[in-house]
Order: structure tokens, then sequence, then C-alpha cells
């Protein structure tokens, strides 16, 4: 975490992410243009955000995109600001998550571990409710395949779609219908991608959520840095997270 401190301690680097987190997926030119630095100087404070894991980049045909990646700053609150202000730093959490609306969010974690136990915690039943907001995850693991997000303290699924595609344990690929909400219902199918790649004794992990409406309700994709870090948690370390969203089904 050193690397997430170091990073957010410049004034410009966290202007850069608070640009991205007001429109997300935006070129170096369009990040240049609204700073009063040299395009080389955008390029080497956006390199330390990537880094630092704080932003992601996407090749979309000739141009590259950056991504605010939230999920660093989400391990800061889980692993230390939770212990001592709790309620406020999750109504926070909360109110960032309210203030989204991206056609595309992209998640990147590093997690201590190898491709098959982090594929066997994203497919087991059992495993994934431990960081999953309680809920289990239940499909037919290959294309065309039923999936499904239940709990048996909620009122009928979660969640359902299909699975698109599956290359264990490397991708997977699958269509998503929230129901957990009468405000997600009405979004329509989005899509998911997780893809693994080992990373020495580490495995980095990146969870695509796209396929949303502009203006997609902030429920769709807002969790997503609590479930990872929940993930990374217990995969490295055993326990379980605490915060109010993590117990929300358990």
């Amino acid at each position: 975490m050193d690397e997430v401190f170091k990073a957010l301690a410049d004034p410009t680097r966290r202007s850069l992410l608070d640009e991205l987190f007001r429109e997300d997926g935006q070129t170096l030119s369009a990040l240049e243009a609204r700073f009063g630095i040299s395009r080389f100087g955008v390029m080497k404070h956006l390199k330390q955000l990537e880094e630092a894991g704080l932003v992601v980049t996407r090749r979309r045909g000739r141009e590259k995109l950056h991504f605010l990646n939230p999920v660093p700053i989400r391990l800061v609150h889980d692993r230390w600001v939770s212990k001592y202000a709790e309620p406020w730093a999750a109504g926070l959490s909360g109110l960032k998550s309210r203030l989204e609306s991206p056609m595309e969010k992209i998640f990147e974690i590093y997690i201590r571990t190898t491709p098959e136990r982090l594929w066997q915690a994203i497919t087991d039943p059992e495993i994934r409710s431990k960081y999953n907001f309680g809920a289990r995850v239940t499909a037919d693991w290959k294309p065309g395949g039923r999936f499904e997000m239940s709990s048996p303290k909620a009122d009928g699924l979660l969640g359902e779609g299909e699975i698109l595609e599956i290359d264990p344990p490397r991708r997977l690929v699958q269509s998503m219908v929230a129901l957990w909400s009468d405000e997600v219902k009405s979004e329509g199918t989005s899509r998911v991608t997780w893809e693994i790649e080992p990373v020495g004794d580490s495995c980095r992990l990146v969870v695509t959520h796209d396929q949303l409406r502009e203006g997609a309700n902030d429920e769709l994709y807002g969790g997503w840095p609590m479930i990872l870090s929940g993930l990374k948690t217990w995969l490295e370390t055993g326990e379980l997270l605490t915060t109010p969203g993590s117990l929300m089904y358990s």
C-alpha cells in the first residue's frame, strides 16, 4: 500500500483521479487539456497512478483510455479506516458510488495466490459467499450455462444470467441481470468479464463490468471494490470483512 499512499500524496495526481471520477475512460489528450502542465508531466503522473493500481488503461482502436480503479482505495478503507470510522467511511463510499454513472467500469487487483485457487474462489458457491455480500453464485460452468446469485435470506434470486465464455483458470465472461432491488430490475442485461493473469507468486485479476446504459443505476457496479477487497483479504489471510456491505446477506 506504500505506492498508493505515495501516489495520493501529490495534489495533481489527486486531481487526475477526481477528473476520472467525473468522467471515466479519458484519453491522455483530454486529460492534458484540463491541466496547466505539459503533456509529459501528465504522462508522468498517470504512470505513477498506474503503478499504484489507481488507474487502469485500455486500448480502444487507436486510443488509449484511462479508467479510475477504486479497489486500492477500498483496501485502504477495509484494512485501516474502517477500524476507526467505519460508519462514516461506508457512507462516503456509498456517496461516491451514487455519483458515478459510467458505461464501463474496470477494476484491477493483485492477489497473492495461484490462478487455480483464485478461479475456485470465483466459481465455488460457498467460497463466493464469504466475500460477495454473503450471496452464493451457482452456474452450469460451460458456454450457454445458466448463472444464478441467491441467498437464503433474500426473497427470490438476487441475479441471473448466462455464461458467455469460459476458459479456466484464465477467463470468464457472463451476462448479468440484477434482481436484488426494484431500482436495478429495470436496468436490463449487462456483462461481467473476469481475467486472471499469473504474475510471479501472485495473480492480476481484472474485472470489467460493461454494456451498462449511460446513467445506469450505480447499484449494478458500486459494490465491486468491496467484493474484490474481500476476495483478496480472504485468499491472503483467511479472514472475512466485517463492513456493513459485506454482511448484507450473511
